[in-house]
Order: C-alpha cells, then structure tokens, then sequence
C-alpha cells in the first residue's frame, strides 16, 4: 500500500481538532474508520504521529514537522485544481495572437485584447506582427490561435473570419506630386502612376479597374509603413487603408480621397473553425459580441 491523499486528510484533520470524534465527524467518517486511516498513515511514514490516551491526543514530534508539509501539499492540490477549473472555463490558458499593422493602427487590435484582458487577467496573450500571406497556414498548423488581417484573402476550409472594422481606400502621394493640389484624385487620374503595393493589393488593383487601366507595380515592400517609405521617397503613389491616415503622420507624404463610390477596407478576425482550446474559445466569443 502507498500513501495515499486520504490518509493525508485525515491527519491534517485529527490535527486540527486533536480530537478523534469530532476529526470523524467533519470528515463524514465513522470514529473506527479514522483510527485505522491514522494508523495506516503511521505506518506507511514508520513514524508515530499522534500520542493518544484516554483523555488527550497531541502531536509528537514527527507529527509537528508532518503537519506543514501535509498543509502544503493539500493546499498545492487545491490550486491546482483551481487552475484547472478556470481552464476548462476557458479562464486560464495562452492565446497566440497575429496581426497585420493596420489592425492596430485602426484600434481594432487594441479594443479587443485590451478588454479581453481586463476581463480575463489570467490567461496570457502573446502578440507577433505578421506578414498576412503566412498566416493561414500558421493557423492551421497551430502556430498561432487568431490573427488579424485585411481582407480578401483566401482560407483554408478549416479556417473562419468576420469582419471586426470597416472603413475605405485612399491614396497616398508624394508631397510634391502634381495631384498634390487636387481635393480629391480620380482612379482615371493615377492611369500613369507606378504603385508601392501593400500585402493588401485589392485597393490597388480595385482602382485599376475603376480608372480602367492596368496598375504598374513598382515595390511590394510588405508593411505599411515601408509602403508609406517608398512613396516618401518619390515616384510612387499608394492606396492604402483611411486609418493611416488618421495616425501615421509621414514626412514627404500627403494623403488624398479618391472620388467615386468608397472602396471598402476591413479588418477580419481569422481562426480555426472547430478550435478546442477553452481560452481562445473565449477569446473568439468576446470578439464576436462586440
């Protein structure tokens, strides 16, 4: 036989009363029952942990220095119980998180974590900026839970989004361009421009189509803000989503709306379909009422 968690029970609990009858009656256990627990206990430690008479029960010696470490050791398999409580509850965990740039520089990144977290101080969030065309796959291997995109973008079949944010396309130019005085910029006007083409080049493309006319792609340098480098530097012009505008101030840059009926933009929240961890569960839930 091998210790076991009831005899560490029943010790703790005859040493909290140092009373036999009551220690059985708060464990719901007959008076004889206890006796032969304590004495298994005894006899698996080789140790006596109790003088008994008549009258009295005490600790001996051995039973002082048992106590703490029995406390312990019961209350280290509460909290882990605890824990593992609030983590089936989805209240416990790690959730990996991808976006792209502009899903923070529209507040959408921040809206959610952020109250994500205030309601939620026990699971842990890990941030990673991310090139969008790895993330579809980095979900499905499960390198990441959910991530923040710009839409459209083709998923696996595995994977969902919804859309979290909407706002539209502008243009981006040079401070010096000759288009620098117009209010507005016609797609029909950008016929000759060479684009810098952001990860998201549905608006670019987009205002191709409008102008009729075939986009020349100059650099595809990745995030925003090197698209926003690129036009700074002369030579290119960029469509790039209207949140730019509002906090990415960039010297040598000028922004400008295009005219006709708004090309959409959104920001989409992508993850597993049949995700079965409990805390991005949560997180995905939390997300979708807001």
């Amino acid at each position: 036989m091998k210790l076991e968690l009831r005899h560490i029970r029943c010790f703790v609990c005859v040493a909290k009363h140092l009373h036999f009858a009551r220690a059985a009656e708060e464990l719901d256990i007959a008076p004889p029952s206890l006796t032969k627990q304590i004495q298994e206990t005894e006899r698996l430690l080789n140790v006596r942990l109790f003088h008994r008479t008549k009258r009295s029960v005490a600790l001996t010696a051995a039973g002082e220095a048992y106590l703490p470490e029995a406390l312990a050791a019961l209350a280290h398999l509460s909290r882990g119980q605890e824990l593992a409580a609030l983590a089936e509850r989805g209240e416990l965990g790690r959730i990996e998180v991808g976006y792209v740039a502009s899903a923070a520089f529209a507040g959408v990144l921040q809206s959610t974590v952020r109250g994500f977290r205030q309601d939620n101080p026990r699971i842990e969030i890990v941030l990673s900026e991310l090139a969008m065309d790895r993330v579809p796959a980095m979900l499905a291997e499960g390198l990441i839970d959910v991530a923040y995109v710009r839409p459209p973008m083709h998923y696996p079949e595995e994977i969902q989004a919804i859309t979290l944010y909407r706002d539209d396309f502008i243009l981006a130019i040079p401070e010096d361009s000759l288009l620098a005085e117009s209010a507005s910029v016609s797609p029909a006007q950008l016929r000759d421009c060479v684009f810098a083409v952001p990860e998201q080049d549905f608006g670019t493309f987009e205002v191709g189509r409008r102008g009729r006319f075939q986009p020349q792609l100059g650099q595809r340098p990745g995030p925003l803000a090197a698209v926003l480098a690129c036009v700074s530097l002369g030579g290119n012009v960029a469509v790039v989503p209207r949140t730019l505008s509002d906090c990415v101030s960039f010297p040598g840059v000028i922004y400008k709306a295009i005219t006709g009926k708004p090309i959409v933009s959104e920001v989409a929240m992508a993850f597993r379909r049949h995700e079965r961890a409990p805390a991005v569960r949560a997180f995905i839930s939390y997300t979708k009422q807001l």
